[in-house]
């Protein structure tokens, strides 16, 4: 699987999305499971099915774009495949040298924010640290691990140690980078509203922000059609006191999530299992439906 893997990642990045709008919409007539999922949480958007109906071809997309992003040799840079519009708002956030948290949710190329930012701000500011979880598979785990072992970029586990390393880079004026809209393991989440329907979310964002003082900045990457790349979008995140409860804090990042996948719910991964109950957190623990 791995040499199939060093393969694709050699073929042309437009050939690679025509692969993979096919490969989506074969996922969408294979399982009735992710079609209800996917037309439920569109329906729980307020969001009409054609608005978001590319997005079952985008999602094969970002499937088939992996290869050429993670096995691309590291010497290779992202160049003009990607762009930056608002990195006014990343060099204004890193000049308070306060840190700065990249929230990005399941929206475009998310893979793609942590490269380009290396690419672009980490030979003046430092590397980025992104947060992760670990690949099952050993084989896998072998070729994500050495994916992102790039120039500026660095990575941190889901654990206890991960948020420690992140917390040190923070403190340190640096970057680190997760997804707030990733559903966490029981205990260490709270519910809040996800465009109106309680939603099991990460405390972890809201806390790195109020226990450092970093700088919240919302990115996500923009695919481009016919293979021309990205386009890697920020803006200003939002406020977080310190003293806000985890479930206000919550629900602000939600909301600041659910605009930036209505600007552009094309590209949203709406096939995400985002409701799901935990394994191990008790049915009566979840909060009302709003």
């Amino acid at each position: 699987m791995s040499m199939l893997l060093r393969v694709l990642s050699r073929l042309p990045l437009w050939f690679m999305h025509a692969l993979g709008a096919a490969l989506g919409w074969l996922s969408w007539w294979a399982s009735p499971s992710y079609r209800s999922r996917f037309r439920a949480q569109v329906m729980q958007a307020g969001l009409a099915w054609g608005v978001a109906r590319p997005a079952v071809a985008q999602a094969g997309r970002m499937i088939a774009e992996l290869p050429w992003l993670w096995l691309r040799p590291a010497h290779q840079a992202l160049g003009g495949h990607a762009r930056w519009q608002g990195a006014e708002v990343v060099e204004q956030a890193l000049a308070a040298r306060r840190g700065v948290v990249f929230l990005t949710p399941h929206l475009g190329c998310f893979e793609v924010t942590a490269q380009a930012y290396a690419e672009q701000f980490a030979p003046a500011h430092g590397p980025i640290t992104v947060l992760f979880r670990p690949a099952r598979k050993a084989w896998m785990r072998a070729i994500v691990d050495g994916s992102r072992a790039r120039p500026g970029l660095m990575t941190a586990p889901a654990t206890l140690a991960g948020v420690r390393q992140m917390i040190r880079a923070l403190r340190k004026g640096g970057a680190v980078g997760l997804l707030p809209d990733q559903v966490p393991p029981e205990g260490m989440g709270v519910w809040a509203p996800f465009f109106g329907k309680p939603a099991y979310t990460m405390t972890l964002a809201a806390r790195l922000i109020q226990q450092t003082g970093a700088v919240p900045v919302l990115v996500w990457g923009e695919r481009l059609p016919f293979g021309r790349g990205f386009v890697v979008h920020a803006r200003p995140g939002p406020a977080i006191a310190a003293d806000s409860t985890p479930e206000s804090a919550a629900a602000t990042i939600n909301q600041a999530m659910e605009h930036l996948i209505l600007d552009a719910p094309d590209q949203y991964l709406w096939g995400y299992h985002r409701y799901k109950q935990p394994r191990g957190l008790a049915a009566e623990s979840q909060a009302p439906e709003a």
